[in-house]
């Protein structure tokens, strides 16, 4: 310290680049002062683990059997693509789709207990049956969460500066894992920002638009949606977020803030501390508890004394589902999250 001091430079806050070493003919290895005379010194490397808490989900539906020997149909046609008359069957189809809908919501907006979300691991335990356990032992970590935590979060683009902000996150980027293809997953607004940022870039054609951009076709440019581009060393592929749009999610006025989220596209290679082996797992994955004899990832079973199951006393059917599973957004530091 007090050499780097002679210098003017200081000791506070000082950080150094290592590119090797150099050692006098004859002379023996690096050797620690601190420790016994002779002692080696050796550079132990450190590495960060990352775990998820797999979240249960259960939904179930129930009809008595009264009801059930009362015919009455009606015609539907579902998100799911049924179509046709059903009978009771209409509410327990769109229980399960309900259901689906849960399994993808909580995977993207799950926060842990005392986590990033600010959720108050009491408030959580006191509202949540059979909840217990120490702190952080509940909650998990979704898409939104884990990206605030551990990624790259933008505010504020806007098409009129639209490039100098993109290419900070391309400069961000670089000094992160530089995934080369990346998907872009907007709202319907920050995409049209991106259109407009895109048809701005040059002005060598008809009214300011290149045909370049489009393979030399007038016609072609007349398409302004993009779905594609490629800037620096980097490709992208953006599309509409329904998610992000629709008005009873993240699309409704009352909530706001997440314009969309960058995620890159591929695989890599990580060590799983279960499988005790290096696997390839896509950047966003998830995960479901499993073994031989159990697997949790849509289980779906009829308990009840009707329609057709006698498990139970109860004089009804009951539709039960269940799920225990968990988001793994691999490598977040090469995710970037859009905010206005």
């Amino acid at each position: 310290a007090a050499n780097w001091d002679a210098l003017g430079v200081g000791a506070t806050n000082l950080k150094l680049f290592v590119y090797g070493s150099i050692f006098a003919k004859g002379s023996a290895g690096p050797v620690n002062n601190g420790l016994a005379a002779g002692s080696v010194k050796s550079i132990q490397p450190s590495f960060t683990q990352f775990s998820n808490q797999p979240i249960i989900l259960k939904d179930s539906f129930q009809i008595n059997g009264s009801d059930m020997a009362q015919i009455g149909w009606v015609e539907v046609a579902t998100e799911d693509g049924t179509s046709g008359y059903l009978w009771y069957l209409k509410s327990e189809s769109e229980t399960r789709l309900r259901f689906d809908d849960y399994l993808e919501m909580s995977m993207v907006e799950g926060e842990l207990a005392n986590g990033a979300g600010g959720v108050s691991f009491a408030a959580q335990a006191a509202n949540v049956q059979g909840f217990g356990g120490g702190i952080n032992a509940y909650g998990s970590q979704g898409l939104f969460a884990a990206i605030q935590a551990r990624g790259n979060v933008m505010a504020g683009f806007s098409a009129g500066t639209g490039l100098s902000d993109f290419d900070q996150v391309l400069k961000n980027l670089d000094t992160q894992g530089a995934i080369e293809e990346n998907m872009l997953f907007l709202n319907r607004s920050l995409d049209l920002d991106f259109d407009d940022m895109l048809g701005q870039i040059s002005g060598g054609g008809v009214g300011g638009t290149a045909y370049g951009l489009f393979e030399n076709s007038e016609d072609m440019a007349l398409n302004l949606g993009f779905s594609g581009f490629r800037r620096g060393s980097y490709d992208f592929y953006k599309t509409s977020w329904k998610y992000l749009n629709d008005a009873s999610t993240r699309g409704g006025v009352a909530v706001s803030g997440i314009e969309g989220v960058l995620i890159p596209a591929g695989t890599s290679t990580v060590y799983d501390q279960q499988l005790g082996t290096n696997i390839r797992r896509p950047f966003l994955h998830v995960r479901y508890r499993a073994s031989q004899t159990e697997d949790r990832r849509y289980k779906n079973w009829i308990t009840g004394s009707a329609g057709g199951a006698y498990t139970t006393n109860l004089d009804a059917m009951q539709v039960n589902w269940l799920s225990e599973r968990c988001l793994v957004t691999q490598a977040a530091n090469n995710f970037v999250l859009f905010q206005n």
